[in-house]
């Protein structure tokens, strides 16, 4: 009795320490002491319930030979057992406790486990608003006729549809055994086989060790279709052939990724569409990307967003942030390499275009933040990681890396990037680790081209340090002549030559026009190309929020269709915003608007526009 009371006095002091001290500013998890190598789950989709329910097993490695409790991170699960092998062989319960709920950050699921045990099962299922799940009704699909779900883990929704360490610094491998009743093809991040018949039972298996925010599921009406040896595309029947007309360069990507930065090595790289909810362009899942339907303009042209998710294959998946104060290792390394993949498949003047695009979405959104959110090392503790998730990660992170490559020239940089990735595959790094390999590899060796402290600037302040040279592009040169000369009646629209302007060069020419241009002026470009309603999402984005700023009102119920039957937070978010800030009639467009989408929005998507409208 004696020795029961103590466990529980210490299991209630655990369940009041701040979630400070935890290795993972954001993870409840005591990694530091026992880790998860291994994880089986074995799981039932219930879609009327909007519901996974089964279990988790976890495979353990005590590291401290003191420790005696495993602590995982849950969010809003239902816990119905904690159970651990007994010598004899059934398994038996362990006592565990759900620490208080924090909003953001879940509760932390605490188990006493005396004798050290290998493995540990939990019996749970989630709640039908699990933040890392949306479920979907068939109208809110492609086709109309079945459901679908699917998960979007990073940064920390994982551990609101699985109990794990939800920490990047844990990798771990894992197998599945999901079953459905609705008779859909079901799809992880894991190893899928194309010729798999949708009849509700699959089996999948991850050898690599990934980190938790690349644990996926998907589960709908899906197609398959190949795009090469080692590549293919999922995606709902009346997708799926556009789909592929789209992405048919995946597997030269590949090959040219290869041929820079070394092996892929994840066996095969498979793509899938999701619904138009999905709030990202895309999510690099392993061995299977997920991908927004509103890349899919028709004309390969925005397929940059292919080579990000591909290059993660190296960046992010293979090389991984420690946590996430260090995310600009996962996205600058990704955007660098992307803008890479897109010269050698596309040549020079399309990846000068997208640098050009990458820095001034860049400088707008600098004047957004505050200037501790400007650095590329971040300090998040007790913040949501998605507020990290901005063009300073990404932009600024790819900058950095542009300008060591000029500084060291490409005979020497891409070697440091390559080597980089071999000597840290599987495993996950810090800033302090690059800084490190930087100073040994680039900076010691080749003295007197970067200075330290030019990194620091780069690292650890805001905005851009003043040795950085900014991208240009002979075309975008060529874009502003045009512009500037129908600006100024030199030039009618008509006679613009836009018809063979490619997406980067119309976003150029867009971005351009200033904010108080009379309505009759974007009257004349409208009826001559047809913006309102443009197919190209990115290209019709730029044009709402220009027309928002002028207050060109034929452009209203476009703008109204394009938000409620897409949720892509990239186009979402700052649509609402324009409208919001203007404020009077145009803010209750926007509510009306958001009554009428939110229900279809994923909960990310939710959160930021909730938080919109409650400023």
């Amino acid at each position: 009795m004696l020795r029961l009371t103590f466990a529980f006095l210490a299991l209630l002091i655990m369940s009041i320490q701040p979630l400070s001290a935890a290795p993972d500013p954001h993870s409840y998890a005591n990694h530091d002491q026992v880790r998860i190598t291994h994880l089986t789950l074995d799981l039932e989709v219930d879609f009327e319930a909007s519901q996974l329910r089964g279990f988790a097993e976890l495979h353990l490695d005590w590291i401290d030979e003191n420790a005696r409790r495993l602590v995982l991170d849950t969010r809003d699960l239902s816990i119905e057992s904690v159970l651990i092998p007994s010598a004899d062989g059934p398994w038996k319960r362990a006592r565990y406790s759900l620490a208080k709920a924090e909003p953001m950050f879940g509760q932390a699921l605490r188990i006493s486990l005396p004798d050290r045990p290998e493995r540990v099962r939990v019996v749970y299922s989630t709640s039908p608003t699990a933040s890392g799940l949306q479920w979907l009704p068939a109208a809110q699909t492609a086709g109309k006729r079945h459901p679908f779900m699917f998960s979007q883990s990073q940064a920390i929704h994982a551990r609101s549809w699985i109990p794990l360490q939800d920490a990047p610094a844990v990798r771990f491998t894992y197998d599945a055994h999901i079953r459905n009743r609705a008779k859909l093809l079901t799809r992880m991040s894991a190893a899928n086989d194309p010729s798999d018949q949708a009849d509700g039972v699959d089996h999948f298996a991850m050898t690599q060790p990934i980190p938790s925010y690349l644990l996926a599921i998907a589960v709908g009406d899906l197609r398959f279709k190949s795009l090469g040896e080692r590549s293919g595309i999922y995606a709902e029947p009346s997708v799926l052939d556009a789909a592929a007309y789209e992405f048919a360069d995946t597997e030269q990507m590949i090959d040219v990724t290869e041929a820079l930065y070394g092996p892929y090595r994840w066996g095969r790289y498979d793509l899938l569409v999701l619904p138009p909810s999905f709030p990202f362009g895309g999510m690099e899942n392993p061995r299977l990307t997920f991908l927004t339907p509103t890349v899919i303009a028709g004309d390969r042209s925005l397929v940059s967003l292919i080579a990000h998710e591909l290059a993660h294959s190296w960046s992010g998946n293979l090389v991984t942030n420690v946590d996430w104060n260090h995310f600009w290792l996962n996205e600058g390394f990704t955007s660098y390499v992307e803008n890479r993949i897109i010269e050698a498949m596309y040549g020079s003047e399309r990846a000068d275009m997208e640098r050009v695009l990458s820095q001034r979405s860049l400088e707008l959104e600098l004047a957004e933040l505050d200037e501790a959110d400007q650095s590329l090392v971040l300090e998040l503790a007790g913040r949501d990681p998605d507020d990290g998730m901005t063009a300073v990660a990404y932009d600024k992170g790819h900058w950095l890396l542009r300008t060591l490559e000029q500084r060291y020239g490409r005979e020497i940089f891409d070697p440091f990037i390559r080597q980089w990735f071999d000597r840290n595959a599987f495993a996950s790094v810090s800033t302090d680790d690059f800084v490190a390999y930087l100073r040994s590899e680039l900076l010691d060796k080749h003295p007197g081209k970067f200075r330290d402290d030019e990194l620091q600037d780069w690292l650890h302040y805001g905005g851009i340090p003043g040795g950085a040279v900014a991208a240009s592009s002979q075309a975008f040169d060529l874009v502003d002549g045009y512009r500037a000369d129908w600006l100024a009646g030199r030039t009618p629209a008509a006679d613009l030559p836009a018809q063979q302007w490619s997406t980067q060069e119309w976003l150029r020419f867009l971005d351009g026009l200033p904010d108080q241009l009379p309505v009759a002026r974007m009257a004349e470009l409208d009826q001559i190309y047809s913006l309102s309603g443009a197919g190209n999402s990115e290209i019709a984005f730029a044009w709402y929020i220009k027309a928002i700023r002028t207050g060109y009102a034929e452009a209203r119920a476009p703008i109204e269709g394009f938000l409620t039957r897409i949720g892509r937070r990239k186009f979402v978010l700052p649509l609402f915003t324009e409208l919001v800030k203007r404020g009077g009639e145009d803010r209750r467009f926007a509510e009306q608007i958001y009554a009428k989408a939110r229900p279809g929005y994923h909960a990310i998507t939710q959160v930021s526009v909730d938080q919109l409208f409650a400023e």
